[in-house]
């Protein structure tokens, strides 16, 4: 059951976003559980980690750096030039530049298992790029903004390390005494972890309800380039940097997932709730994109050659 209602998660995300619009009565009386609900997603997904996914991180480190860095160095750099093609307003460009500032998303493990991607280095991609978060979002976010906006780098520094890294810390203290139990119940948890990301942005959609009319459709767009852009730059520059393709796959998706309900989280809490509304539509955009390509890649199975390429590459 669990697992039926995880993979129609796009589907909650659009109906939570529509019902939010239509209603935002309902939900943005709610705006001090964003935090929380943030807190809780990271929490779960530290209880997810075990120390094998830790022994991971130092397997296969040349393509855990080449998707790291690629995902710092594009991400915030496309949001900020689309901002700017765009004519976006100051405060939709902070938003922007939070979500490609952001580390990756965590449904981007669930999208590379779709996809026929590598699992382990998702897992780890998405723990080292997060570990990172407490330093590079806001050193991204002031490199890029800084000069036309005050950034607040000392108070996101602080509130990632309360909203991510602790979180997950906590998760990972209890898997290790829980492991068994937790196994048996990870399909929930992930539910529970997307259940939050559902509220999330639903909430974020009620308290730009008036401005959708004008903005959504702008914003709608300029997230699905950020998406789009990431996706494609990710598996163009693995290629070229001769990762199989089945990394490669799995960088693309760790690149053009981003962990948005954490950019509309940090937006509403320093910025404004216009600031947060690309990471609200970005949580809805890329997991549909993400389930897209998922089950493209999935039904264009890996060559035979690009098997053996990525068993010479890991043995």
């Amino acid at each position: 059951m669990f697992t039926t209602l995880n993979r129609l998660f796009p589907l909650w995300a659009i109906g939570a976003a529509v019902i939010a619009a239509l209603m935002p009565a309902l939900f943005n009386s709610a705006a001090g559980a964003i935090q929380p609900l943030l807190a809780l997603i990271m929490f779960t997904m530290g209880l997810t980690l075990s120390r094998a996914d830790f022994v991971g991180v130092l397997r296969s480190p040349r393509a855990i750096v080449i998707g790291v860095v690629l995902q710092y160095a594009l991400m915030p750099a496309a949001a900020f030039l689309i901002s700017m093609l765009l004519g976006l307003s100051p405060a939709l460009t902070i938003g922007m530049v939070l979500v490609g500032a952001t580390s990756g998303g965590t449904a981007s493990n669930v999208m590379t298992w779709l996809a026929g991607g590598n699992v382990a280095l998702s897992v780890s991609m998405t723990l080292v790029s997060t570990l990172l978060s407490i330093f590079m979002t806001p050193l991204l976010v002031w490199l890029w903004m800084g000069a036309s906006i005050d950034v607040p780098v000392a108070g996101l520094l602080w509130s990632i390390a309360k909203l991510v890294i602790l979180p997950i810390v906590a998760g990972c203290v209890v898997h290790h005494w829980l492991s068994e139990s937790i196994r048996r119940v990870e399909p929930a948890l992930a539910t529970v972890a997307m259940a939050a990301i559902v509220i999330i942005i639903a909430i974020v959609v009620s308290l730009n309800a008036d401005r959708l009319s004008s903005l959504g459709p702008l914003v709608a767009l300029a997230v699905m380039l950020h998406n789009v852009s990431g996706l494609a730059l990710g598996y163009g520059l693995a290629r070229l940097l001769r990762l199989d393709r089945r990394d490669s796959r799995t960088v693309a998706i760790e690149v053009g997932m981003q962990n948005s309900g954490l950019a509309a989280s940090l937006a509403t809490q320093f910025f404004s709730p216009t600031a947060a509304l690309p990471g609200a539509l970005f949580s809805v955009w890329h997991n549909i994109s993400g389930s897209l390509l998922a089950g493209y890649w999935k039904r264009r199975a890996l060559s035979a050659s690009s098997s053996r390429e990525y068993e010479e590459v890991t043995s």
